[in-house]
């Protein structure tokens, strides 16, 4: 809600400072446009993609705000390669969904050189894919 009411214009949050709020006047109150919520938005292709895996709306609303900037990352060279590499390691669909929501940053990151030496390490340590 206090998001929605930033993106107001000056003129329509001078009209709900303004409006004293009785419950007789509650009809008259001013009207608020609606405004879009994050998921009113036009999708990106990740968004898109990992709708079709299963994501759920909230999951999405969640990744995107983690994701920090626009979440637009490239889907066949950071998000296909990433998934399918979690599913290699033995991840089922719903902890490759956890592990995106928790952190979606990873897809910025290079698999090759970040990710999975990471992952090779804590293994040589002697974790599994639960911990």
């Amino acid at each position: 809600a206090a998001a929605a009411v930033l993106r107001l214009s000056c003129e329509d949050r001078l009209a709900i400072v303004r409006w004293s709020g009785t419950a007789a006047s509650f009809a008259a109150r001013p009207r608020v446009p609606r405004r879009s919520s994050l998921l009113d938005e036009e999708r990106t292709l990740a968004e898109d993609y990992l709708s079709t895996l299963g994501f759920s709306d909230a999951e999405l609303s969640k990744i995107k705000l983690r994701y920090g900037r626009s979440f637009e990352p490239d889907v066949e060279n950071k998000v296909k390669p990433f998934l399918r590499w979690l599913a290699e390691l033995g991840l089922t669909d719903l902890e490759v969904r956890k592990v995106v929501v928790a952190f979606p940053m990873a897809f910025r990151a290079r698999l090759e050189e970040n990710s999975k030496p990471v992952v090779l390490w804590l293994k040589g340590l002697g974790m599994d894919n639960s911990q």
